[in-house]
């Protein structure tokens, strides 16, 4: 029993921790007037919450009571496509964390479809799925499914189908033309038929969005090689040579190993002068041809659009630098060629 005796410190000290231990444990709801002071201070005690807000977290103390006070409290107006978690009535506790976001406006298009609406989905994702769209793992999506969804940006959906497929396709057969000098000019011969080839080839086929199919070769394997066709040519005067250089050289089975631009003329084995016998001693006619040995060596294989080919077979006093006499059987074809401007490939 307490006397009456003084009232010391250490009893003041004892009966405001008491009355604090009390009010702590919930025992006192109604304080009287004589603790009304130190009860308010203990009722203003706040919460200590985690608010994340579009993604950046902060800490915060409130006096709130609900979740939907704190939002008040912050300012925050809820609207009806906004995401809050827990719900707005629920009571506050410590250590709590309340989750806010704020609905965005966002289209979304698809092959058949454009969507135009408010959202708060934490990501692309996770929108796509709440609009009911199932992506298979080809389809593209720009942004990124795992992106967050952009405001008033726009999401695009690609259907995209890809398929493989094996498939057994030709080689052509190259026909190859070779000069015989040795047949009538103006005829040909069949000498090798050819035969194709064989390839193995993956394909792969990409559509998007149901348009047109895109195919590309990933792998191709040669099975069989193909063999050329040969076909031999008779030339010998200057008209065959003619029609043979409309082709082109590249269509042959010679390779140039260097042009040069040269001055030609035309010469018969009958002209002023002339014995017949060049100086490689070969007879003088269509194919041989004098140069310069200083520029083109004695013996080297020529070929001269517009003449055909040839042998570097006799030289002349005249004939100096880059300059080529082209030998001719009949001195009809020699005046036709004239003189002129060719190209002259020395052959490997």
């Amino acid at each position: 029993m307490i006397g009456r005796g003084p009232l010391r410190r250490s009893h003041v000290l004892a009966v405001s921790v008491l009355t604090a231990g009390f009010i702590f444990a919930g025992f006192f709801t109604q304080p009287s007037p004589a603790y009304a002071g130190s009860v308010s201070s203990v009722a203003s005690v706040a919460h200590v919450i985690s608010f994340d807000s579009q993604g950046t977290i902060t800490q915060h103390a409130t006096s709130a009571q609900t979740v939907g006070d704190f939002l008040r409290t912050r300012g925050v107006v809820v609207g009806a496509r906004d995401y809050v978690s827990p719900a707005l009535d629920t009571p506050l506790s410590d250590r709590m964390t309340i989750t806010y976001r704020a609905a965005v406006p966002v289209t979304i298009v698809t092959a058949h479809r454009r969507i135009a609406l408010d959202t708060a989905a934490p990501d692309v994702g996770s929108l796509l799925e709440e609009q009911g769209i199932r992506l298979a793992s080809s389809d593209e999506v720009r942004p990124a499914v795992a992106a967050p969804v952009p405001a008033r940006g726009t999401i695009t959906v690609t259907r995209v189908l890809t398929w493989e497929r094996e498939e057994h396709r030709a080689i052509p057969a190259k026909t190859i033309h070779r000069l015989d000098f040795s047949m009538t000019p103006g005829t040909s011969k069949v000498i090798a038929r050819g035969k194709p080839g064989e390839r193995d080839v993956m394909v792969s086929f990409v559509q998007r969005n149901g348009g047109s199919v895109r195919a590309t070769v990933v792998k191709s394997d040669v099975v069989k090689k193909p063999h050329p066709r040969i076909v031999a040519e008779g030339v010998g005067e200057y008209a065959a040579f003619e029609r043979f250089a409309q082709r082109g050289i590249e269509h042959t089975s010679y390779i140039a190993a260097s042009a040069l631009h040269m001055i030609a003329t035309a010469y018969t084995a009958g002209c002023a002068g002339c014995s017949g016998i060049t100086a490689s001693g070969r007879p003088a006619g269509h194919g041989i041809v004098a140069v310069d040995p200083r520029v083109i060596p004695l013996g080297t294989r020529l070929y001269i659009p517009g003449y055909g080919f040839a042998i570097a077979g006799d030289t002349g006093g005249a004939i100096l630098g880059n300059r080529i006499d082209l030998g001719f059987n009949s001195l009809h074809d020699a005046l036709l060629f004239g003189r002129r401007e060719v190209t002259v490939y020395r052959l490997k």
